[in-house]
């Protein structure tokens, strides 16, 4: 037994150190595994940690380009493994890929090219009739782990390649670091642009190219086959021009972020170029050459260029004149247009001026404004109120000295009056112990305190001085000459303390002092300010409030007056359900939109439209009032479980005052939840095994799907009845029956699995 446990350990450390290329030698039909004893053959997998991926896709680097990719990294068990762990929303057992898929034979599928991408399709049918979308093509499991390892590989070799304003699809750089980015680093933007393109799709004169750019730095033909076969049979499909890429949707495969920025990515690299070309004529001067100038209030702005691409959403901005703009605008125009086979829309890609029009980009309103809109100066009413603040603020401060110098003074009287009657009755005290250095101790501390009280107070220092300096006797020449000597030193050095301590001279230029300086650094702070508002602009980012007040009323949460009201068709759900379905909306959109300068409206929607459209849904189903639902739930929405612990899932008031732009992720927009609905079936059916991707649980209900634009008999293409840039899910889900376990459905309803973490292959159909 002990040489069996040595040798699984050297089995592991072999692993972990990577002494072997890759993994297959450890496969159940390798020779090599078969040696080993049966304890061995039961060895559990690990999830490889980003940097042995790393590594073992670095040894297949070689002359310049990387070779044998399928092969040795692709098709490895341990790979293909830790592809499933990364599809699973927790951790993953090799168990749980039992009845879906085995990793052995997908690996040797793969090694030998023998790997059948169309039989791991499915196709989806849209319901209606008279539906004008096309059918939806989805992965199954086995397919969608083989897409995620090549996202992996494809991952390492160009994350590093990328330029730096790329975003999307990429490890921390999400839509608010793009965002932080155009806060913190944008100066004086004057003009800019976006590029819109007009609805297209990803063609095949697209795919070659793209698999031309990839062959310059992967020499693999099998991987260079599997990209152009997922195109082909449709597993894999990039539309520009849409409002679904980046959203969560099921149409969005996850290499499809990936392979967009490796298209763009010599795009990027001439924007590169364009940005480096200006900062080159435009050279910054030294500040200390503007300083020692002729003038001291001249001030120089050297011409920027800056660029921000988040997947085919491109922003170009400028602080030099509107002719370079011009240029940038053709010359990106035709980067496009020529190099990557792209149709630009040239009427909507139109260059606006950043001081006085808004533009939109990643779904949020960018606008150039002096920085005392974003940080305005402090109001007459606003100066008034902090100063009674303060001033209340001192008077609980003086209040607490004095009760605690009353306390002080009531205990050392206390203290007193003992020792007192105690010497009185007795001799004097007899104890063990000597306590005369703590008692001494406590009061020179309060004595301390006392002077250094009394001293801070400069009005009684100078009531003091004055009387014990002004008009005395001892000051004239012929008293002092009939005095001792000893009398007239120790009055001399009397006077001395009393000057030293008291006199409040220094005191009073001191504080003169500082209230001069307070002053002079307002002033200063004051002209800087002033000067900075009239020469620089910075970047104003808000949440677009006419489109979420649009998608509230179309949703169903506000009337026609922007009221809350019920939406009836939550009544059919759970109590819980309807709670987690809009606690799930509250938290995307607070999530999306935190980093906003008018976040304060978007919490308004959520507390108050949201909020109390919930209660009158619950008011609604229970034939209550609203009072009676507060009454139960609380107005925060609590629910309480089994066992009769309660829980929140939907923000509570206090939360929402605290959140705020404080952390750099990539949410997904709110698209995907406002426009999905999941109905539990009122009907009971054979357990069936959960379809969230590698759950074990077979404890499942069916829950049938509906859409927003299907429910409402609104075409998605009409702006005036849709909201504008608002993505939707395809039209053959809807009415799909899931068979999802408990967690799953709570995790669907409050985000934190979208429907890309469903196997729709194995979704049930019931009329």
């Amino acid at each position: 037994m002990v040489a069996l446990l040595r040798i699984r350990r050297i089995i592991i450390t072999c692993i972990n150190a990577h002494k072997f290329p890759y993994s297959p030698p450890f496969s159940p039909k390798s020779k090599l595994f078969s040696t080993l004893p049966l304890q061995l053959q039961s060895l559990e997998w690990e999830p490889l940690t980003k940097s042995q991926l790393k590594t073992l896709v670095v040894n297949q680097y070689a002359h310049g380009s990387f070779t044998n990719l399928v092969k040795n990294v692709v098709a490895s068990p341990l790979v293909l493994f830790t592809a499933c762990q990364n599809l699973s929303a927790a951790p993953l057992r090799p168990a749980s890929l039992q009845g879906r898929f085995s990793i052995e034979t997908t690996s040797r599928e793969l090694r030998e090219n023998r790997f059948n991408v169309e039989a791991c399709c499915v196709t989806l049918t849209p319901s209606s009739k008279t539906a004008s979308s096309l059918p939806l093509v989805l992965p199954n499991l086995k397919l969608k782990a083989v897409v995620e390892a090549i996202r992996m590989v494809l991952e390492i070799v160009y994350d590093e390649r990328f330029v730096t304003f790329c975003y999307g699809g990429r490890v921390g750089m999400g839509r608010h670091t793009a965002i932080r980015y155009l806060k913190n680093s944008v100066e004086n933007p004057s003009w800019w642009f976006t590029v819109r393109f007009k609805p297209h799709g990803f063609e095949h004169f697209h795919v070659e190219k793209l698999c031309s750019v990839i062959e310059r730095k992967v020499k693999d033909v099998v991987f260079i086959d599997l990209i152009k076969r997922l195109f082909q049979c449709k597993a894999l499909v990039i539309e520009f021009g849409g409002d679904w890429l980046g959203r969560g949707l099921p149409q969005e495969c996850g290499l499809c972020s990936i392979l967009m920025n490796v298209y763009f990515d010599g795009f990027d690299k001439e924007i590169q170029e364009m940005r480096l070309r200006e900062n080159r004529e435009n050279w910054e001067l030294d500040p200390k050459m503007i300083g020692s100038g002729l003038d001291s209030d001249v001030f120089y702005k050297p011409v920027k260029v800056y660029a921000v691409r988040y997947l085919d959403e491109i922003l170009v901005a400028t602080s030099g004149s509107k002719m370079l703009a011009m240029e940038l605008r053709t010359a990106v125009v035709k980067s496009l247009e020529l190099g990557l086979g792209l149709r630009v829309d040239k009427v909507n890609t139109a260059i606006h001026s950043a001081g006085s029009e808004k533009i939109v980009f990643l779904g949020m309103e960018l606008q150039a404004v002096r920085p005392s809109v974003l940080r305005p100066p402090m109001s007459e009413k606003a100066i008034r109120a902090r100063k009674k603040y303060l001033r209340q603020k001192e008077v609980t401060a003086l209040e607490l000295r004095n009760a605690r110098a009353r306390n002080r003074r009531n205990l050392g009287l206390k203290i007193f009056s003992h020792v007192y009657k105690k010497i009185k009755q007795s001799d004097g005290f007899k104890f063990d112990f000597s306590i005369e250095s703590e008692v001494r101790d406590i009061f020179r501390s309060w004595a301390d305190e006392v002077v250094q009280e009394f001293l801070g107070n400069i009005d009684e220092c100078q009531e003091w001085h004055r009387s014990l300096s002004a008009g005395d006797f001892l000051k004239l020449r012929h008293i002092r000459n009939q005095l001792p000597p000893e009398l007239v030193d120790a009055y001399d050095k009397f006077q001395e303390q009393v000057d030293k301590h008291l006199n409040p001279t220094k005191a009073r230029k001191a504080i003169e002092e500082e209230e001069r300086r307070v002053k002079e650094e307002e002033e200063q702070s004051y002209s800087k300010g002033t000067v900075e508002d009239l020469t620089s602009l910075c970047m104003k980012v808000e949440a677009p409030e006419i489109l979420i007040r649009k998608a509230v009323k179309l949703v169903g949460f506000t009337n026609h007056m922007g009221r809350p009201r019920p939406i009836e068709f939550l009544v059919a759900l759970e109590d819980t359900d309807i709670i987690k379905w809009y606690a799930g909306i509250a938290r995307r959109w607070l999530d999306y939109f935190c980093c906003c300068h008018n976040f304060k409206m978007v919490k308004t929607v959520v507390s108050y439209h949201l909020r109390f459209s919930c209660i009158l849904t619950l008011a609604e189903k229970h034939e209550s009032t609203k009072r009676e639902v507060i009454k139960h739930f609380s107005k925060d929405l609590k629910v309480y479980d089994m066992n009769g612990n309660y829980e929140v899932h939907f923000p509570t008031e206090r939360e929402v005052k605290m959140m705020g732009d404080r952390n750099l992720s990539d949410p997904k927009p709110v698209d995907g939840a406002l426009s999905l609905a999941v109905v539990r079936l009122a009907f009971d059916e054979p357990p069936s095994q959960c379809i969230a991707h590698f759950c074990d649980k077979t404890t499942t209900i069916l829950y049938r799907v509906y859409l927003l634009h299907n429910r409402l008999n609104v075409n998605s293409s009409e702006k005036e009845k849709w909201v504008q840039g608002m993505g939707v899910i395809h039209e053959s889900l809807n009415r799909k029956c899931l068979p999802l376990c408990t967690d799953h459905v709570n995790d669907l309803y409050m985000g934190r699995i979208t429907l890309q973490d469903i196997d729709f292959p194995y979704c049930v159909d019931v009329d």
